[in-house]
Parts: C-alpha cells; sequence; structure tokens
C-alpha cells in the first residue's frame, strides 16, 4: 500500500510558478512510476505528466510542454511538478498517482494509487 500525499497548490498570477510536491509513504516507492493528472471544475480529469521509475523518462501533454516540468527523489520517495508560466486555464485540482508500468502510462485506469488533490489557482 502506498499513501500518497500533494503539497504546493494555491493562488498565482498568470505568468507565475508554483511547485507541487507529492510525498509517498511506504519503501517502495521506486517500484512505481508517477503522474500527475488534474481536473478543472466541470471537466473530467486529464493527464499532464509522468515519470519513469528511476526518473530516466518523462512525458508530457501538449499543453505544458516547455512549462511544467516533473521530477523525482526515490531517496525522499517524493514527486515534484515544476510549474512555470502559469495560466489561466492551468486552474485545477491537481492529483499524483501510483503506477506499476514501467514507464508510466496516459491511462488513468492503470494508476492504483492516488492522492487527495491539491488546487492550484491562477488568476488573469
Amino acid at each position: 500500500q502506498v499513501q500518497l500525499v500533494e503539497s504546493g497548490g494555491g493562488l498565482v498570477q498568470a505568468g507565475g510558478s508554483l511547485r507541487l510536491s507529492c510525498a509517498a509513504s511506504g519503501r517502495t516507492f521506486s517500484s512505481y512510476a508517477m503522474a500527475w493528472f488534474r481536473q478543472a471544475a466541470g471537466k473530467e480529469r486529464e493527464f499532464v505528466t509522468r515519470i519513469s521509475r528511476q526518473g530516466g523518462t518523462t512525458y508530457y501533454e501538449d499543453s505544458v510542454k516547455g512549462r511544467f516540468t516533473i521530477s523525482r527523489d526515490n531517496a525522499k520517495n517524493t514527486v515534484y511538478l515544476q510549474m512555470n508560466s502559469l495560466k489561466p486555464e492551468d486552474t485545477a485540482v491537481y492529483y499524483c498517482a501510483a503506477t506499476t508500468r514501467i514507464l508510466g502510462t496516459v491511462d488513468e485506469t492503470a494508476y492504483v494509487f492516488w492522492g487527495q488533490g491539491t488546487q492550484v489557482t491562477v488568476s488573469s
């Protein structure tokens, strides 16, 4: 069992930055590829980015490429999402999730553990 706890959300002006963290419990964190998803009000949850078990492979949804960076520190059981040049359309609840797929996947049904989410609000 892995418990995930996100933090770092908040209110920021357009063009600003935030760094989200997702702390995982347990000693098997490096066994999971990790991802960030987001869900805006009234919309379905969508994939944002993923990172492989050892951090060597990442993948980004087109709208965040060049602005967001995912990283992980397996010694600290933590995955990060650095978000720069934020836009109002990035406003959403952001969730981290863990999958046993080696490289991760954009398919949210493959993720077995989820955090509770952290709100990110970008004002215009």
